[in-house]
């Protein structure tokens, strides 16, 4: 008897292997389920979740519906009203293909479908649990489909151990809805959460679903780009350079309408910004790239999110021009009615003036080869600056050691700085270190590093030592926020208000400010807020940080006073007191050193050679 070692998996336990390359969180369930619906020619969608999406995941759409037949065989791997042959993945201009996206689902979740035809008298109820039918009947729906999913990996436990918590897999859910809304502008998109509208996005051009989405400020920091050739078609917006955040987000490509991830294409992003922007800034941009599908490859994994073209050179070549001349003309016409998305007038450039070439003034006589005449053009300085270069090199060949202030040295000046106020004589280099003298060494200190020190303590020691005092605004600010943003915002309340901020929820992803702490600058409070809430996303990312600490980090980062700010002798003798009155002067928060130490010895010993 023969033992075989390779069997046929059973259809349940391959529908559950395929689930976990298809369904990853309930934001996989979401994007599947959305983009049929948008295949379906849907209009308005409506998407409900219940805990992040655990419990129940429900889109509903108005759309073409389908024949009791249709609805039974929608959940049967690989089937699929996209594709007839292998040729047809060569001219894809649909969003699912593939036929495993239903029934991946249904393998690890209870899934309801009621769907309906316009030319139908009844609709048609089909119930999935974990793979099997329980039930196929007719019902009474509203034309278009409406489908359920409930308990997603109830039969996988494991599986759903590895969910995240309710906030974090709304976020992801947020993520695929934003991905989606952006390129179809002509669907009306809702979404809902444990019964609260999150998200009520109204069909519009797609700057109006652009500042639907993040916010309106948005508007007068992008700039239209386009480009039209014959292999690919390239259209949306960028950022302005001054406008570029330190975290990567609202970065968006589109593929034929389709969100993709390709490091080549954001390479070239970055390449046409080279200069432009400072060093860990990123742009922000929504770009659409329209070409033939013959020219792309999107069957590369089973998310689509990947794609591959067959002439990457020319795409890559293409978006830097396109984004560069973009960002040209923005700075000839700065002003720019983004309601009506009109392309760049060509007559606004044209000129009347005439441009002379450049003159360069230099000496006809010089020969390199020739030292008598090189030497005649120099200075004396310069002739002895030469003839002694190498005891100009000896100078340096002792270096001053410079070195940072560590907690085991110069304890003796911090305990002295700290127990009394001392008069420093200081002053400011470069409108970025203040220098000062003590006990004949001279300390450089770093000014934004040093008042965000002040500022972390000051409003960390506040929720065991004492209360921060509100100033209310003589005209509260009212911010619109992204999804996400809004969400976190919600959470941080009780936090934000601890820290001396009067915040209030306003509506639908807006808040009103009624007052700040009343030692934070009122100007540019929105971008202040934007700011904190940033860096404490960014925060979470780095490192695990308690929420009250994580805040306070991210306060005084976007509180603290800026490199390039002009200090007074008293604002500088008031910032050292104030360091050396701190727990750790040494660092920053984030573990950045703020001073360092030129020791005297040193000094005198750099002269002597």
């Amino acid at each position: 008897m023969l033992n075989n070692k390779i069997v046929l998996l059973p259809d349940h336990v391959a529908n559950q292997i395929a689930a976990g390359e298809v369904v990853q969180r309930p934001a996989s369930v979401v994007k599947e389920l959305l983009e049929n619906a948008i295949d379906a020619g849907g209009k308005q969608l409506k998407l409900i979740i219940k805990d992040g999406g655990k419990t129940l995941i429900q889109v509903i759409d108005n759309g073409d519906g389908m024949n009791p037949f249709d609805a039974r065989m929608c959940f049967e791997r690989h089937a699929t009203s996209k594709l007839s042959s292998a040729d047809d993945l060569f001219k894809l201009s649909t969003k699912g293909f593939r036929g495993e996206a239903l029934a991946s689902i249904a393998a690890i979740a209870q899934v309801e479908l009621k769907t309906k035809q316009e030319e139908d008298l009844v609709g048609h109820q089909i119930i999935i649990e974990g793979g099997k039918l329980k039930s196929q009947l007719d019902c009474q729906t509203p034309t278009g489909t409406s489908i359920s999913v409930k308990n997603l990996f109830y039969n996988i436990p494991a599986r759903r151990n590895f969910l995240k918590t309710d906030q974090i897999e709304q976020k992801h859910i947020i993520d695929e809805i934003e991905r989606l809304a952006i390129p179809h502008n002509d669907v009306h998109f809702i979404f809902q959460s444990n019964g609260n509208e999150l998200l009520n996005l109204p069909a519009g051009n797609l700057m109006q679903r652009i500042k639907s989405i993040v916010g309106s400020y948005i508007q007068k920091e992008l700039v239209i780009i386009g480009e039209d050739t014959s292999f690919v078609k390239i259209s949306g917006y960028v950022s302005l350079p001054s406008a570029a955040v330190k975290s990567k987000k609202e970065q968006y490509f589109f593929v034929n309408n389709r969100f993709v991830r390709n490091p080549f294409l954001n390479h070239a992003i970055y390449e046409a910004y080279k200069e432009l922007i400072s060093y860990q800034s990123h742009p922000r941009y929504f770009i659409f790239l329209e070409l033939d599908p013959k020219h792309i490859d999107i069957n590369i994994h089973p998310t689509k999110t990947e794609v591959k073209f067959t002439d990457d050179k020319t795409v890559y070549m293409l978006l830097v021009s396109a984004i560069k001349r973009a960002l040209g003309k923005a700075n000839v016409s700065p002003s720019i009615d983004f309601e009506i998305e009109p392309g760049f007038n060509s007559s606004s450039l044209a000129t009347e003036k005439s441009y002379l070439a450049p003159k360069i003034n230099y000496n006809t006589n010089y020969n390199p080869f020739n030292s008598s005449a090189q030497n005649s053009t120099e200075s004396g300085l310069q002739k002895m600056n030469k003839q002694h270069w190498e005891n100009l090199y000896e100078g340096f060949k002792n270096n001053v050691e410079i070195t940072e202030i560590t907690a085991g040295s110069n304890q003796q000046i911090m305990e002295v700085i700290k127990k009394e106020t001392v008069d420093f004589n200081v002053f400011q280099l470069n409108f970025k270190y203040v220098v000062t003298a003590y006990d004949q060494n001279v300390l450089i200190i770093d000014q934004q590093r040093a008042h965000e020190r002040i500022l972390y303590e000051h409003y960390l020691n506040s929720k065991k030592e004492y209360s921060i005092n509100t100033q209310q605004i003589l005209f509260p600010e009212q911010m619109e926020l992204s999804a996400n943003d809004f969400i976190l915002i919600k959470s941080l309340l009780p936090e934000f208000k601890l820290l001396g901020f009067d915040v209030e929820i306003f509506g639908k992803n807006s808040i009103v400010i009624n007052g700040t702490p009343n030692d934070l600058p009122e100007n540019n409070l929105s971008q202040t807020i934007e700011g904190i809430l940033e860096t404490y996303k960014l925060n979470t990312i780095d490192a695990k940080i308690e929420k009250h600490d994580n805040l306070c980090r991210a306060i005084a980062k976007n509180s603290s006073i800026k490199y390039g700010k002009i200090l007074e002798n008293s604002e500088m003798k008031s910032l050292l007191n104030s360091l050396f009155g701190c727990e750790n002067p040494l660092y920053s928060a984030n573990g950045k050193v703020i001073l360092m130490e030129v020791d005297y010895k040193e000094v005198e010993k750099f002269f002597k050679n």
